[in-house]
């Protein structure tokens, strides 16, 4: 009996040995869960706070490569002023010699105003001795161009002689069929009519030379004694020039014959009426070359 009772006893200690541990390990758990709550919280909160540092690393060092750029430009602007310095020193330079120079100048154009002042007045009259010169050459043609008209115009029509005044020369422009035949240089019994009154005029202005010219349409001309229309106008201008002076005694030495072929025309040759203007002898009477460079000579100006 008394076995049983030890027994017993034993049996309830290992018992409230029991429950003591079940409830030490249930209040270590808890106070695991409760440090473990804890420390998950924490390491949220320092993820939190890495993340800021993170994002904070990002714009400091965009804000690192805006700094970089704009040290870059301003080196750069730096280094174009410096070179435009340079540029304006080197312009200043050049002008500080400029300046220099025209100094020089001035002071030469100073001592020569008297002896520029002094020519001016010979020019002056120079001048105003061409002036009257051509005042006198003007209305010497304008009555030459006058009398030609009138002389001109009695039996023969306006179309065939065309007479202009033109600076210092009379231009008398004479249809081809008026004068010559048909791709001949002969001239014709009617040109002795108009070549008679021309050489009335040209003999009354003895101080005036004599131009004839032969002009032609582009039409091809070919045959024993003219290749081409350079040999027909030239020709037709000597056949004029021996009539005015075989026939009429006009002086040989104030005649001159040219032939300009079918260039200078005036008017196209691709019409008829254009060809027929083209087919013409000029008749030009203008001073003799010696006495018009007279006038030019200021040596031949009055003192």
């Amino acid at each position: 009996m008394r076995i049983n009772i030890i027994g017993f006893v034993i049996l309830i200690g290992l018992v409230t040995s029991s429950c003591g541990a079940k409830k030490k390990m249930a209040e270590a758990q808890e106070r695991f869960d409760s440090e473990l709550a804890i420390a998950n919280k924490q390491l949220g909160e320092c993820g939190e706070e890495l993340s800021k540092y993170m994002n904070r690393l990002a714009e400091c060092e965009k804000e690192k490569e805006r700094l970089q750029s704009s040290v870059k430009l301003t080196n750069e602007k730096l280094s174009l002023r410096e070179e435009q310095i340079e540029d304006l020193k080197s312009q200043r330079s050049q002008q500080v010699e400029q300046i220099g120079d025209l100094t020089v100048l001035s002071k030469g154009a100073n001592e020569n105003i008297k002896e520029t002042l002094s020519q001016l007045e010979g020019k002056d009259r120079y001048i105003n001795l061409l002036q009257a010169a051509k005042t006198k050459v003007d209305s010497i043609n304008l009555a030459l161009a006058v009398n030609l008209k009138g002389v001109l115009s009695q039996g023969i029509s306006d179309q065939d002689v065309d007479i202009q005044v033109d600076k210092t020369v009379v231009f008398v422009n004479i249809s081809d069929k008026m004068l010559f035949y048909s791709g001949r240089s002969d001239i014709t019994p009617r040109a002795s009519e108009v070549l008679g009154k021309i050489a009335k005029i040209i003999e009354s202005r003895p101080n005036l030379e004599v131009m004839v010219e032969g002009y032609t349409d582009n039409m091809p001309i070919s045959s024993s004694c003219m290749k081409d229309n350079w040999d027909l106008s030239v020709k037709r201008a000597t056949s004029v020039v021996r009539v005015l002076q075989q026939d009429y005694n006009i002086d040989p030495n104030r005649l001159i014959a040219a032939g300009r072929g079918e260039y200078n025309a005036l008017a196209s040759n691709e019409t008829i009426e254009g060809r027929s203007a083209n087919r013409r002898t000029r008749i030009i009477i203008l001073p003799k070359l010696d006495q018009f460079y007279d006038l030019l000579n200021p040596e031949m100006a009055p003192k």
